[in-house]
């Protein structure tokens, strides 16, 4: 029989925030909401939800940060993700952002915790310098395979997804996931969970033709821009959702 949890915690970066999978009224919603959904949909009784996830966030922060406090709401789920804005830093060491994973979700799992290990879904095909960036995450994701499976830790494999590399699953920016990319990402986790997949939505907008030159002056440049001043996008930002929130079901 499929366990329901009914109490979940997100931690993570832009991927488990939601970015790309943008609102009517401005706000985020991603796959984590979308797991939310779907286990207050398969449960008997009411589900609770809190996303501690900050955009830009490299690893360090959110192992320090976020998983205490993740912790410290007592959730009977948890998923993990982070490391795909190490990866794209000028230096990086796979090993230690492998140990800092792996380093947290044993923290998790020895809290009583069940743990989603989520990895990123693969930009890379559509980015400049892509097969640099691929080459990095390639070797991350080898090397936490080597460190699982693991007791009380569900590992749902994103970066293994080859239909997720697709263009029509990515954002404007081709390095978030736009709704349908998010959607298919909740798919994953709830399948690994075992957990019944609500419908997905079938109103998906295609990704308008852009100019190159438009490309690197909206999405690219500021990137370097922010990397060069040592700014990031999750500055000054506070987590959607800080504390366990009751989930709403959607409206017959």
């Amino acid at each position: 029989m499929t366990e329901i949890y009914s109490r979940y915690a997100a931690i993570g970066d832009s991927f488990t925030e939601g970015v790309g999978d943008e609102l009517p009224d401005g706000r985020v919603r991603g796959w984590a909401d979308l797991v939310a959904l779907g286990l207050a949909l398969a449960s008997p009784t009411p589900v609770s939800y809190a996303n501690l996830a900050i955009r830009g966030r490299l690893l360090a922060p959110i192992v320090d940060e976020q998983l205490d406090a993740a912790i410290a709401l007592s959730p009977a789920l948890i998923s993990i993700n982070g490391g795909g804005n190490d990866i794209m830093r000028p230096r990086v060491s796979i090993t230690s952002i492998t140990d800092q994973l792996e380093s947290a979700v044993d923290r998790a799992a020895s809290a009583g915790i069940h743990v989603v290990l989520a990895s990123g879904a693969n930009p890379t095909r559509h980015l400049p310098l892509g097969s640099f960036i691929e080459a990095r995450g390639d070797r991350l994701a080898d090397a936490i395979r080597t460190r699982l499976p693991k007791e009380n830790v569900t590992f749902v494999d994103n970066w293994a997804d080859q239909e997720l590399s697709d263009i029509r699953f990515w954002s404007r920016d081709k390095l978030h996931l736009n709704s349908r990319g998010h959607e298919r990402v909740a798919s994953n986790v709830l399948a690994a969970l075992g957990v019944t997949i609500p419908d997905a939505r079938d109103d998906h907008a295609g990704i308008p033709a852009q100019r190159t030159a438009d490309y690197w002056r909206q999405y690219v440049l500021p990137w370097i821009g922010r990397r060069v001043t040592g700014r990031s996008s999750g500055d000054n930002r506070q987590p959607k959702y800080a504390t366990l929130t009751p989930v709403e079901l959607p409206r017959p």
